[in-house]
């Protein structure tokens, strides 16, 4: 893989390149399963470093019967982790979602805070998880930047940085307004399923033609 990062993409190429994605689908969603504010923040919480599939899995009876942080505090920290052993850091995760729950019961009335200040205080949430949150709750424009997007910003020029940082204001300073609010989605998903790591799949790539990476395979 080449490890240069690709030069920033001009508006017009941009534009080409999220208008396709639009075409495909034009809301596309979040794969992590959740019923309301809180639980979409202790979903992508113990997303970190594990799979949306297996989150998915651990979270299916868990927020049948904790969908709220009083019901969280209720349910307690052991049964918590019952539930989501299967995931990896689960203990040191399942001591920040209870941590998490007093402060929202103690400070915010129970409800999940709208702003990435408030959201990024809390246990267990990074700017990442904040900006997920701001964007599929809310609907912000937020750029939640993981390896899928800080790969495929950097290797396509759509918004090559050299941190997660500089790839989220890349995305917020370069790609056409209208695009934004889903932005970040249409970049996980090309780069889980299309750009991939180590064999990106090219030949089959919605965007190769409007693509600088060199190393094209099949």
């Amino acid at each position: 893989m080449n490890s240069l990062m690709a030069k920033q993409l001009p508006y017009s190429t941009l534009h080409e390149i999220f208008t396709r994605f639009h075409g495909v689908d034009a809301e596309p969603k979040g794969e992590l399963e959740h019923t309301n504010a809180y639980t979409l923040v202790v979903a992508v919480a113990l997303s970190a470093q594990a799979t949306d599939v297996g989150v998915n899995k651990a979270t299916k009876e868990l927020f049948k019967i904790a969908d709220t942080p009083q019901k969280m505090l209720a349910l307690g920290e052991e049964k918590l982790i019952e539930h989501i052993k299967t995931i990896g850091l689960f203990r040191n995760k399942a001591k920040n979602v209870m941590k998490m729950a007093r402060i929202l019961v103690d400070d915010y009335g129970g409800q999940v805070p709208s702003s990435r200040a408030a959201l990024q205080s809390l246990p267990g949430v990074g700017r990442k998880t904040a900006n997920v949150v701001l964007n599929m709750w809310w609907g912000h424009p937020a750029q939640a930047v993981d390896t899928h997007i800080f790969r495929v910003g950097n290797r396509t020029g759509i918004a090559p940085g050299k941190d997660v940082d500089a790839v989220e204001r890349a995305i917020e300073d370069n790609v056409p307004v209208k695009f934004q609010r889903h932005a970040h989605h249409w970049l996980i998903l090309h780069g889980r399923y299309t750009c991939v790591a180590r064999k990106p799949k090219c030949q089959a790539c919605l965007i190769n033609d409007l693509c600088p990476y060199e190393e094209k395979t099949a």
